[in-house]
C-alpha cells in the first residue's frame, strides 16, 4: 500500500503494535528499519548511526543543530530526514579519512546545516514549483554565503562553515559560489556533493520519481572527475554496503537495513 508520495504505508492488519524500540513511535509507515520483531523510525536508526561514529558527542549544541535542520527541512517541503540522513551518510564517507571525533562532529554539523543559507532565499523563490529564472538563480545561489556568515560567528563551528559555502562547488570548478576546483574545494564538502547527490536521487520530488540505488550509483561513478572527486567516489564505493542499507530503510526495504 502507497501514499501519493510514493512512500509505502503499512496496512491497520500489518502495523498491529509495532513500535520504534528507541522512541516508543508506531510505525506506521516507511522510512523504517526492522530486525526480526524489532522496529526502528528512521530518526532512530540515523541517530543510533550517528552514535556509533561519534559517541559521546550528544549535547545541547548539538541538539540545536538538529532541530535547526529538522525545521529548515519542514520550510523546504523535504520528505522524512533530509538534513539527518546526508549528515549520516557523509560520515560514513569521512571516517576513512579521519577518526578525529572533533574533525567528525565538524563533517556531521557542516553536512546536517549545509543548505542554513537559504533562511535568507524567499519563498517565493525556495518554493517555486516552476523553473527559476536568470535572476531568481542569482538569489538562490547566494545560499551558501548566507549560511556562512551564520555559522562563521560561532567559533565552535568553524569548520563546518567552510563546508556550508563550499558545499555547492563542483570538483571541474563549475560549482558557486566561488567556482572553486579540485582539491581547492575543502575535503569534507567533496565527499557531501557525493552523498548530496545519492540522497536526491533516490527520493521522490514534485518532478520525478526516486530512481534505484545501483542508478545513482551509476551516475555518481560517470561523474568522476567532473563534478565529483574521483577520491570521493572511490569512498563512495568502497562503502557501497553501508550506504545500500542506509538508502534502504528510506526507501521502503527495511528488511536489507538492520535496527
Amino acid at each position: 500500500m502507497r501514499e501519493a508520495s510514493g512512500i509505502p504505508r503499512l496496512s491497520a492488519r500489518e502495523t498491529g503494535d509495532r513500535t520504534c524500540r528507541h522512541c516508543g513511535a508506531a510505525i506506521v509507515a516507511a522510512p523504517f528499519a526492522r530486525e526480526g520483531d524489532a522496529y526502528c523510525c528512521e530518526g532512530c536508526f540515523h541517530a543510533a548511526r550517528k552514535r556509533q561514529a561519534m559517541p559521546d558527542q550528544d549535547d545541547a549544541q548539538s541538539e540545536l543543530a538538529e532541530a535547526l535542520a529538522s525545521a529548515l527541512d519542514s520550510r523546504e517541503h523535504e520528505t522524512g530526514l533530509h538534513s539527518k540522513r546526508v549528515a549520516c551518510h557523509t560520515l560514513v564517507l569521512a571516517r576513512r579519512f579521519t577518526s578525529d571525533p572533533l574533525r567528525l562532529r565538524q563533517v556531521y554539523w557542516g553536512a546536517l546545516l549545509h543548505d542554513i543559507g537559504k533562511i535568507g532565499i524567499p519563498d517565493a523563490i525556495l518554493l517555486k514549483e516552476g523553473p527559476l529564472d536568470a535572476d531568481e538563480w542569482r538569489v538562490m545561489h547566494t545560499h551558501p554565503a548566507i549560511g556562512h556568515r551564520i555559522l562563521a560567528v560561532v567559533p565552535s563551528m568553524s569548520e563546518a562553515a567552510e563546508i556550508v559555502l563550499a558545499h555547492e562547488e563542483r570538483y571541474d570548478g563549475g560549482g558557486y559560489p566561488r567556482g572553486l576546483a579540485g582539491k581547492a574545494i575543502p575535503l569534507w564538502a567533496r565527499l557531501f556533493a557525493v552523498i548530496d547527490t545519492l540522497d536526491a536521487m533516490t527520493s521522490d520530488r514534485p518532478y520525478r520519481r526516486s530512481q534505484s540505488f545501483d542508478a545513482a550509483q551509476d551516475e555518481i561513478v560517470r561523474a568522476a572527475g567532473s563534478q565529483f572527486d574521483p577520491l570521493a567516489v572511490d569512498a563512495f564505493v568502497a562503502e557501497e554496503f553501508a550506504l545500500r542499507a542506509m538508502v534502504a530503510v528510506k526507501c521502503g526495504d527495511p528488511a536489507a537495513a538492520p535496527v
